[in-house]
């Protein structure tokens, strides 16, 4: 009984802590033309982050 308490109770725990957060929005700027997108991820090379992080793929919210 108290073997499936403790288990329960590590259970609970770790759940708990495997909370995942959304990844950060940046603004990427292109080097080739200037152009900027809003995206989480590097859209590849000839890219450099311009702005950020943002919370939403509108990047207008910090």
């Amino acid at each position: 009984m108290a073997r499936r308490l403790f288990a329960a109770l590590a259970a609970t725990v770790f759940l708990l802590q495997a909370q995942a957060g959304t990844a950060p929005w940046y603004r990427w700027e292109s080097q080739v033309d200037g152009r900027l997108v809003c995206s989480q991820w590097s859209p590849g090379e000839g890219w450099k982050r311009f702005a950020g992080p943002y919370t939403n793929g509108g990047c207008r919210d910090r």
